[in-house]
């Protein structure tokens, strides 16, 4: 960790003589004196070694990573095994155990169905009794009309 810090405080102040090289006007870094040239090469150096560091450290994450969803995948397949397991023992332990749950599960299917067939003979019975309603009024409507035809048919022929 010591040497990570020193070469991190070297890249720093490498990189500010950099900045002063090229604020004093200095474009070409072999025009300047070798110690200059002697700590390009050090930050460069430092900086490819900084680099490769952190390549190590993403590579191993990677592999942390890696090793960790390959765990969890075989956990999650032993927990379904797991889990098969029990049912399995629950069944030996009671024989009907299985039975009831097939029985349960159909009866839960015709509940279901009996829900929406219901709902579907009320909706039915509304219409027919929407239906006798007006049949009834049409035929009062009839009644009526035909009441009306009987009085002025029979009014036309007391007067003929």
């Amino acid at each position: 960790m010591a040497c990570l810090s020193t070469t991190l405080d070297q890249q720093q102040q490498s990189s500010k003589k950099m900045i002063r090289m090229k604020s004093s006007g200095l474009k070409n870094p072999t025009n300047a004196s070798p110690l200059i040239d002697c700590d390009d090469e050090l930050s460069r150096s430092a900086l490819f070694a900084f680099r490769a560091k952190e390549e190590e450290i993403i590579k191993k994450k990677m592999e942390v990573k890696e090793r960790v969803q390959a765990q969890l995948s075989r956990v999650e397949q032993e927990t379904k095994k797991l889990a098969e397991i029990r049912n399995d023992l629950e069944a030996l332990d009671d024989p009907k155990w299985k039975e009831g749950l097939l029985v349960r599960k159909k009866v839960d299917l015709v509940n279901k169905e009996l829900k929406s067939l219901g709902q579907n003979c009320q909706k039915k019975e509304k219409e027919y009794r929407e239906a006798i309603e007006a049949f009834n009024e049409k035929n009062k409507e009839k009644a009526q009309l035909v009441t009306r035809l009987m009085e002025v048919h029979t009014f036309t022929y007391r007067y003929i």
